[in-house]
């Protein structure tokens, strides 16, 4: 037993309540078993329940032994003068002179809830859940993912709003930043957040109308621009490039983006390209998005297709048959998915909007689903995952709660433990 296990049970009440007693053999009827505290003080606040004939009001504490009070200094603590009831799992040592009732919970619980947490806790399997599932309805697996989707949000908001400082508590910079990165996926998502970082979006808009010139900031910041070029497009990036390096002072990123075991079309000269081709097209491009409405609105914003000279290549001075480099639907929504729900839901958080929030999740309603190793692994075993809010909510599910086995804090290990 341990004390999360031990407040679960209480909170929830997943014991017998018909014949609850004191450890001095008073009749226990619970009334309220009091709102979960978070914070210093007793574990469940504004609790009732009525003892022998005399009804009480005020907070529970919960421990695994009854000596644990003594152990904690609980009766030197002004904070614990309100407790009505102590409830342990064991009653090892009664307490001298206790001046509230003790209830030891231990012979009501089932022994069939206490081994399925055993059962869970050491489950060696995708899931620990895994062999119950879906377990839920599906309108409860809606719900639990929803707010599985929004806490992903929250906790995506918070890395925003802290890098805000760091972008002048400009929204248009700070999303820049984050598309770029975006753009980098994940083998050089790192390297496109230097490069971002190292060049102003105010600098980029000087040059928006320039294909070229965009072009040459970008692939010369990320360092592919070094080479001594047998083609005349190539060449002439690297001598603008010189030209912007000495007039805004740049400083290349210190490490060039990776090409290895990449599939041509995610090369970080393609992905640049069309980066430089998205921002030659727009303009205020967050304040844009923050004004669309629907997703449909969002995928015309992104879909761009890098400058010609791409066509007929995916590395300088190496040239191809033709193909456009247009920036592909899966590429798009996940820009949307990874990019812009979060930063649009950060900024209604930041400013209390909630029309912004609520259009941000409904943009991932509106959004097929991500399809990866743990949304497949999911739907093998029975859960939906149609929209990118659920494929949201259940990596969320997988990273934070099942790998960390916190299943007396998710929905469906809930369910399972009540059997």
């Amino acid at each position: 037993m341990n004390e999360k296990l031990l407040h679960f049970i209480w909170q929830f009440q997943y014991f017998n309540k018909s014949e609850l007693q004191t450890i001095d053999g008073e009749r226990i009827t619970l009334l309220q078993p009091g709102i979960y505290n978070v914070n210093q003080g007793p574990d469940f606040l504004n609790a009732k329940v009525i003892i022998g004939d005399k009804t009480w009001a005020g907070n529970v504490e919960l421990h695994i032994r009854t000596t644990d009070w003594d152990k904690h200094n609980h009766s030197q603590d002004p904070n614990y003068h309100s407790v009505i009831l102590h409830v342990v799992w064991e009653n090892d040592k009664p307490i001298n002179n206790h001046h509230f009732p003790i209830l030891e919970l231990q012979p009501y619980v089932s022994s069939i809830l206490l081994d399925r947490y055993v059962e869970l806790m050491n489950k060696k399997a995708f899931v620990p859940c895994q062999s119950y599932l879906p377990a839920m309805d599906n309108m409860k697996w809606l719900a639990w993912k929803e707010r599985l989707a929004i806490e992903r949000l929250q906790r995506k908001s918070k890395g925003i709003v802290d890098d805000l400082a760091k972008a002048n508590n400009h929204w248009e910079e700070i999303f820049w930043w984050k598309i770029a990165t975006n753009f980098g996926i994940k083998v050089n998502a790192e390297i496109f957040q230097q490069i971002a970082q190292s060049i102003s979006i105010n600098l980029l808009a000087k040059h928006k109308n320039q294909i070229h010139q965009l072009e040459s900031l970008l692939l010369g910041q990320a360092g592919l621009l070094r080479s001594d070029f047998d083609e005349e497009y190539p060449a002439m990036l690297k001598k603008e490039y010189l030209f912007f390096q000495k007039k805004y002072k740049l400083l290349q990123v210190p490490v060039k983006p990776f090409f290895l075991r990449m599939r041509p079309a995610n090369f970080p000269t393609i992905r640049l390209a069309q980066l430089a081709m998205l921002i030659h097209h727009s303009v205020h491009l967050f304040s844009t998005i923050k004004e669309a409405q629907s997703v449909v609105e969002l995928k015309a914003l992104l879909d761009v297709t890098a400058n010609d000279y791409w066509h007929y290549h995916y590395q300088f001075d190496q040239p191809t048959e033709y193909q456009p480099k247009k920036l592909g639907m899966q590429m798009i929504e996940n820009i949307i998915i990874n990019t812009i729900v979060p930063i649009v839901f950060a900024y209604g958080l930041f400013t209390k909007n909630e029309d912004l929030k609520e259009k941000a999740l409904r943009w991932l309603y509106e959004t097929s689903a991500e399809k990866n190793t743990i949304t497949k692994a999911w739907t093998s075993l029975g859960v939906s995952n149609k929209t990118a809010l659920e494929s949201q909510a259940l990596i969320e599910l997988k990273n934070l709660y099942c790998n960390e086995t916190k299943c007396l804090d998710c929905a469906v290990g809930n369910v399972v433990m009540r059997g």
